[in-house]
């Protein structure tokens, strides 16, 4: 097998000159990109505009066990037991309130009035509800009335449906005392009305008092600072992400150059064998012409 001598190793020239080339190439591309990553992530972590703010919660209750006076009204024509009761409601920062009644008769309904109306749904409280929010969902309701189920019946209500009201939160400031401004004006609320009135009707001439517990939870603002990580963590965090995402676009790129590199060797041991050869073969004819030569 013999090779066309100059376009052969020509193009062989040109190809060792290429790959190398290509190979730089992408190795200062991809280290330039996951340095300025790697920057822009550390920037951020220690030049933030986030600030976090916590809030304590506190929680009231009202129970039958505890005292709380029921007005009692039977109705002989309607055979039926009235309970009802008035709570107080402390207005500031209120949050939940939630209403349990237990023991009730089959067939008897729990109504929860409030003169300004809380957000309710029947979904509202359950940890595993699924495409439910309540700011979408939850409808503004003076009066709402549950029926028993096994003899109970319990009423979730919101007076604020913004998350950041009833839990922690973070807001977008440019100093210290805007941060506490905007996260007090999400926390601090003031309900409109002072007092919830809990009504049971059962069925019959009913003498023993349901039980029933009354829970009110009111926010306040607790403590208010810059968000902060640890910036040694989050940046080894950062790079170690950027080099896995780049691993995978470089790596097939590696692999095609590595397979080229392994065909271009063989090819130049082909090359070199077939020039040895070339070589060889031009001596013999050389050596051959001059032994005719001396032999005429």
């Amino acid at each position: 097998m013999f090779f066309n001598g100059g376009m052969d190793r020509e193009h062989m020239r040109k190809a060792l000159a290429q790959n190398p080339n290509m190979l730089r190439t992408l190795l200062g591309l991809s280290f330039t990109l996951i340095f300025m990553l790697s920057y822009a992530v550390y920037a951020n972590t220690i030049d933030t505009a986030y600030y976090t703010y916590t809030t304590d919660a506190s929680v009231s209750e009202q129970s039958s066990d505890s005292g709380l006076a029921f007005d009692r009204v039977y109705d002989e024509a309607a055979s039926t037991t009235t309970w009802s009761a008035n709570v107080t409601i402390d207005r500031n920062n209120l949050t939940w309130v939630n209403v349990s009644a237990e023991d009730l008769a089959p067939g008897a309904t729990l109504t929860v009035f409030d003169a300004a109306g809380l957000w309710t749904h029947s979904l509202l409280g359950i940890e595993d509800a699924r495409d439910f929010s309540c700011a979408d969902d939850c409808r503004l309701n003076e009066t709402t009335t549950l029926e028993e189920a096994d003899g109970v019946a319990v009423y979730k209500g919101l007076a604020v449906t913004e998350p950041g009201a009833r839990s922690n939160g973070t807001v977008v400031a440019e100093s210290q005392g805007e941060a506490d401004d905007m996260a007090a004006a999400i926390v601090s609320n003031r309900h409109g009305s002072a007092v919830l009135r809990v009504t049971i009707v059962e069925p019959g001439n009913r003498s023993t008092t349901p039980a029933l517990s009354i829970e009110m939870v009111n926010e306040a603002l607790s403590n208010v600072q810059p968000f902060d990580v640890d910036v040694a963590s989050e940046f080894v965090w950062a790079l170690t992400a950027v080099f896995a995402c780049f691993s995978i676009v470089l790596l097939p790129a590696f692999a095609i150059y590595a397979v080229s590199r392994r065909k271009e060797r063989a090819n130049e041991a082909k090359l070199a064998q077939a020039e040895a050869l070339d070589d060889a073969s031009t001596t013999s004819t050389a050596s051959e012409e001059v032994e005719e030569n001396e032999a005429s």
